[in-house]
């Protein structure tokens, strides 16, 4: 599983011209799953992110998590982070998941956030979606796990 962390100041999921999630500040999540992905990676991935100290304290450093600023959490399924790129112009995806195990484990991953109390916000599984956002900092992180 990975996932790609940014730190916004606002960010949305638009399909088809509707905006079908947005949030305030807090992180984007853009999510891959992977063939092998399962509980202990939901579980895993999203205890740290939602421990994560990626924001700044009144010093301006980054000693706070999403659930001390108060924060929000935008989830985005995004295959193409799990696409091999060493080989070749063209991307390989035979590490990512089977759309049914990617929306199975997308969707678990979505409940464990919730689960931990934070507001969370999601895209559409397989849809066409145009994501936009205010990186704040910027600050980008990824996860692999």
């Amino acid at each position: 599983m990975i996932g790609l962390i940014q730190r916004v100041l606002e960010a949305n999921v638009t399909v088809e011209n509707e905006v079908i999630g947005e949030i305030g500040h807090g992180m984007l999540v853009l999510l891959g799953v992977e063939k092998e992905d399962g509980d202990a990676e939901i579980e895993k991935l999203a205890n740290k992110l939602c421990r994560y100290r990626m924001f700044n304290d009144s010093d301006g450093k980054m000693n706070l998590n999403v659930e001390q600023i108060g924060g929000e959490i935008l989830v985005v399924s995004q295959f193409t982070l799990v696409a091999d790129t060493q080989k070749g112009n063209r991307p390989g995806f035979s590490r990512g998941a089977t759309p049914e195990h990617g929306k199975t484990i997308y969707l678990k991953f979505i409940d464990a956030l919730k689960s931990k109390g934070i507001p969370v916000a999601t895209g559409q599984f397989g849809a066409d979606m145009k994501v936009g956002l205010i990186n704040d900092g910027p600050v980008t992180f990824q996860f692999n796990v």
